[in-house]
């Protein structure tokens, strides 16, 4: 695993070796006048010229006049080959963007804008790969970056595409796949292995798509990093910030997500590493599913619930540690695709077992879809029985606190936990301001113990500074990455 380093708000520093992204030669340069889409000096024009000759050109967005520059296409415009630099200069001048904006050949019809690959199916969060912006298909070394890209059923499409960086761009309205696509999808619903590799998105805004970002049918060794994801009012399906769905191995480090449905949704996704992230003002947090997740040293405030671990027909563990999570247990409910609409929701920091019915519900209403089985997503069963989710990180239970005592500026945490399996564990010990709070806003240290049954546990921790915490939580995590909910709390003996 990559060691993290904070370096100011929101900014990250990754420790390690990283992809080497393509770098697009620069030997000559192709200048976009016009916001015209035919003719020399167009956007159209630029692509297909670099297309004819991959590797020889840069494109550079520079509309002659008085901006603001709106590029409106008619039809969709070729997909991009590598290796290219295709940069608005605007942007690099005076951080105002040059518009590629899709309201010129794609009704705006609502929810019903744009069309999924199944009949019947449209909107945010079905499979889909039409109406993209810029696409890259069966490609490399295309860079992207100083555009706004508006009102496309995806963004920008980066399909069976390696080493590609999406990076200083303004993605609105993406109505269908995704502000930014990242797929291995064979053509029929499959996964690639080893084709949306080494890709880096940095640094972006993206305002109000359906989905912020998807990873998904092979998509691996991804880098997303340094993005604002957010969704208000406006966006008619608030769905995933980012959804994961059988994407491996991919990083998500120094984001933020505010107000989707999931800030992240990983689905069936393997070993892909979570860090240093913001999330407020989502349904869910994070929605987990997948094999060796993990989640570490994010800021989890203000959702309804911090982390939903849910069943899986396939049991997958997700390790969380040293996040900061408070404030949860809010009133926002949203299932676009995901999250929650359901008023009676468990809620909190940390909460096993939230069904995961509201997708596939949603899409099959919309026509195509699969009719839904409600006990299929509430019926929880042990691992390996047929036709039923088996709880998730193992139904492993939460270590118990049993008292906590203060001695000058040390404080020391005693207690016991049972494990039903043979393995070792790690303690993680949190305060609360509030010493009734179910969560875990200050990370003070940890313990690792060799459990097998019932062990006892004692941590001691220098306090704070500032205001000692007065009440305390723990979680526990097996040796495999599993992570338990938070304990009951506890307040500070006298």
């Amino acid at each position: 695993m990559r060691a993290i380093t904070l370096v100011g708000a929101g900014v990250l520093a990754l420790a390690g070796a990283l992809p080497v992204f393509a770098q697009a030669p620069q030997t000559e340069t192709l200048r976009v006048t016009r916001t015209a889409d035919d003719g020399e000096g167009s956007l159209r024009w630029a692509i297909e010229r670099n297309n004819a000759a991959p590797g020889r050109f840069r494109i550079e967005i520079d509309p002659d006049g008085i901006g603001p520059h709106i590029i409106r296409p008619t039809a969709l415009l070729p997909a991009i080959k590598g290796p290219v630099r295709i940069e608005g200069m605007p942007w690099r001048r005076a951080g105002t963007f040059v518009a590629l904006d899709g309201s010129g050949f794609i009704e705006d019809r609502g929810q019903r804008t744009c069309a999924g690959a199944a009949p019947g199916q449209y909107g945010a969060n079905v499979r889909t790969t039409t109406n993209p912006g810029l696409a890259l298909v069966d490609t490399q070394g295309v860079e992207i970056r100083g555009l706004e890209i508006r009102n496309f059923c995806i963004g920008v499409l980066i399909h069976r595409a390696s080493g590609n960086a999406v990076e200083d761009n303004r993605i609105v309205a993406s109505r269908g796949g995704a502000g930014v696509m990242l797929t291995g999808d064979d053509g029929n619903g499959g996964s690639t292995a080893a084709t949306t590799i080494h890709n880096k998105v940095a640094r972006n805004e993206f305002i109000d798509n359906g989905d912020g970002l998807e990873l998904t049918r092979g998509a691996a060794f991804n880098l997303v990093a340094n993005n604002i994801f957010r969704s208000t009012d406006a966006n008619p399906e608030p769905s995933q910030g980012i959804e994961v769905l059988l994407g491996h191995d991919n990083t998500i480090v120094g984001n933020r997500f505010e107000g989707y449905s999931d800030g992240i949704q990983v689905n069936g996704g393997n070993r892909n590493y979570i860090g240093g992230n913001l999330f407020t003002d989502n349904a869910l947090a994070l929605s987990m599913t997948g094999e060796g997740n993990v989640v570490y040293g994010n800021a989890i405030m203000g959702n309804a619930v911090g982390v939903a671990l849910r069943p899986a027909a396939r049991m997958g563990l997700t390790r969380l540690t040293r996040n900061i999570i408070h404030g949860n247990g809010k009133d926002v409910l949203r299932c676009w695709s995901g999250g929650s609409c359901d008023p009676k929701l468990l809620r909190g920091g940390i909460v096993f077992g939230i069904p995961a019915q509201e997708h596939a519900a949603y899409v099959g209403e919309r026509g195509g879809g699969v009719p839904v089985d409600p006990s299929k997503f509430t019926k929880i069963c042990p691992d390996g029985a047929p036709d039923c989710q088996g709880p998730p990180n193992h139904g492993i239970a939460p270590p118990v606190i049993e008292k906590v005592s203060r001695d000058g500026t040390k404080l020391t945490a005693t207690g016991r936990v049972q494990m039903s399996v043979p393995l070792g564990t790690t303690i993680e010990l949190f305060g609360n301001r509030n010493t009734g709070d179910t969560e875990g806003e200050i990370f003070l240290g940890e313990t690792r113990i060799a459990a097998s049954g019932q062990s006892t546990f004692t941590i001691t921790v220098d306090a704070p500074t500032g205001a000692v915490p007065t009440g305390f939580t723990a979680t526990v995590t097996t040796t495999d990455g599993a992570t338990s909910e938070f304990s009951r709390p506890v307040g500070l003996s006298d």
